[in-house]
């Protein structure tokens, strides 16, 4: 496929249905945080918000691979690993392999990355206190 731009489609095809449906519903988790753009690659399906990427999504024929960018590190047993990607970002690289791993937890996880995907971890807590006392 050399030259050719990939499609959602073509990471899901030849995938077993389980597979299928999970990314679907993970679909439907990332999209419940608000508008996003997918920037679909050989490598990975990218869900981005309107400053970057936050969260992405790689169909295998066993399970839903993944990651979701936090700024601060998130320890679950669905998280294999962490990596530090800036001082205020953690990249968290998930692995799911059943539907009931989609859970009301893991999908409450996805607030934060989508304001990462927003700009967020570019904001200093001192852009954000003006230095008056609260009224």
């Amino acid at each position: 496929m050399s030259g050719i731009a990939w499609t959602v489609e073509d990471h899901l095809r030849g995938k077993p249905a389980s597979v299928v449906d999970l990314y679907r519903r993970f679909f439907q988790i990332v999209q419940r945080c608000g508008p996003v753009e997918l920037s679909v690659a050989r490598t990975a399906i990218t869900f981005k918000g309107s400053r970057r990427g936050f969260a992405g999504a790689k169909p295998t024929n066993r399970s839903l691979d993944g990651y979701l960018d936090l700024q601060a590190r998130l320890s679950d047993p669905r998280i294999r690993r962490v990596d530090p990607y800036t001082k205020r970002l953690f990249v968290h690289h998930f692995r799911i392999t059943s539907s009931d791993e989609l859970d009301a937890e893991f999908a409450s996880w996805f607030a934060r990355p989508y304001q990462v995907g927003q700009g967020a971890h570019l904001q200093r807590w001192c852009d954000v206190f003006d230095g008056r006392p609260d009224e």
